[in-house]
């Protein structure tokens, strides 16, 4: 069935988020597109007064907070066509069930890339110069930089960069770190192709041979039984004297207790915008060392970064409206494999 003039829609998120997420601008843009019945956005769909509305809805644009969509809510949306999703991954969403109702599905994940891509690069430029350590000793040491000044690994030349995952945001990086003069990105990921890395810039290497060269490692991998503390003690131990690692994708990808020993040691240094658990605690030791830096989950997007996704749902919405092909389609595969 192809959809009405102005199908029926309805916005499912958390109200935080529909507030960070829909300004006048993009419910005016909306209100042109489909029809909005009141309230405009919902948080939940098990009441009746919602189940009711379910009936008639065309078109769910979703985000952080909604509800997982199971066989019984889907069953009561019988209409429904398609489902714009205003944020990343949608694997903690929906699953292969959703194909089976005939449902489009399409994601913000390519938009949600951006803001982690440019906050990996920012601090694998940080953590050539050492600036997160230096910044520690400095608050505690105010006799002088001259020490600082003296030393010969302060540079973003000729570092050699790894990255564990050639997800959007790590394709993105790697694009990304064309701007520095590195001696090499090395990119490691059983799913990437030697063709597709080298033209993103990097190189496409087996794990082990990134750690043992890596002296920036940044993860972009997704979390699934199989990536589960992928760094561990081994691989922390491989890395080279005074290497850096970089974790904007799951904590879990980490064992911090392995991580906690290497820092404390001194012998790498870590930049943490997720951690294992989220937040860590007050009272974790991670807090007390100097060459430890803990962000709180700031990589994604956030403030008029969160609206570029929703604005970027209206676009999808406007093109299936007018019989086009979504530009960010979710395949199948995408529910189980890839961030």
């Amino acid at each position: 069935m192809k959809p009405r003039i102005r199908p029926l829609a309805l916005l499912v998120m958390d109200a935080p988020t529909f507030a960070l997420q829909f300004h006048s601008d993009e419910l005016r843009r909306l209100a042109q597109l489909v029809h909005l019945d009141e309230p405009v956005c919902v948080h939940e769909l098990d009441s009746p007064e919602v189940r009711a509305r379910l009936r008639e809805v065309e078109v769910m644009l979703t985000s952080w907070g909604a509800p997982y969509l199971t066989e019984e809510r889907l069953a009561a949306a019988p209409q429904l066509q398609a489902v714009l999703h205003c944020a990343g991954s949608v694997r903690g969403l929906m699953d292969d069930s959703i194909w089976r109702h005939g449902v489009v599905v399409s994601s913000a994940a390519e938009q949600n890339a951006v803001p982690v891509a440019e906050f990996t690069l920012a601090a694998i430029i940080m953590a050539g110069k050492k600036a997160p350590l230096l910044a520690a000793q400095a608050r505690c040491d105010r006799n002088g930089w001259a020490a600082s000044l003296a030393r010969e690994d302060l540079s973003n030349c000729g570092r050699t960069i790894g990255l564990v995952g050639f997800s959007r945001i790590g394709r993105r990086v790697v694009r990304l770190l064309r701007m520095l003069e590195t001696a090499e990105v090395l990119v490691s990921d059983p799913y990437a192709d030697v063709e597709s890395v080298a033209e993103a810039g990097g190189r496409l290497v087996e794990l082990d041979d990134l750690l043992l060269r890596a002296e920036i490692l940044s993860l972009h991998a997704p979390l699934l039984p199989e990536t589960q503390h992928l760094i561990g003690a081994r691989e922390l131990a491989m890395l080279p004297d005074g290497a850096t690692l970089i974790n904007t994708a799951r904590g879990a990808l980490v064992d911090h207790d392995a991580l906690l020993l290497a820092c404390s040691s001194g012998r790498i240094d870590a930049i943490l915008d997720v951690t294992d658990p989220e937040p860590m605690p007050p009272d974790s030791p991670f807090h007390e060392l100097l060459n430890v830096m803990i962000t709180p989950h700031i990589a994604g997007s956030l403030g008029a970064e969160a609206r570029r996704m929703s604005s970027h749902a209206i676009d999808e919405l406007d093109r299936w409206l007018g019989g086009g092909s979504l530009s960010s389609p979710v395949t199948s595969g995408e529910l189980t494999m890839r961030a």
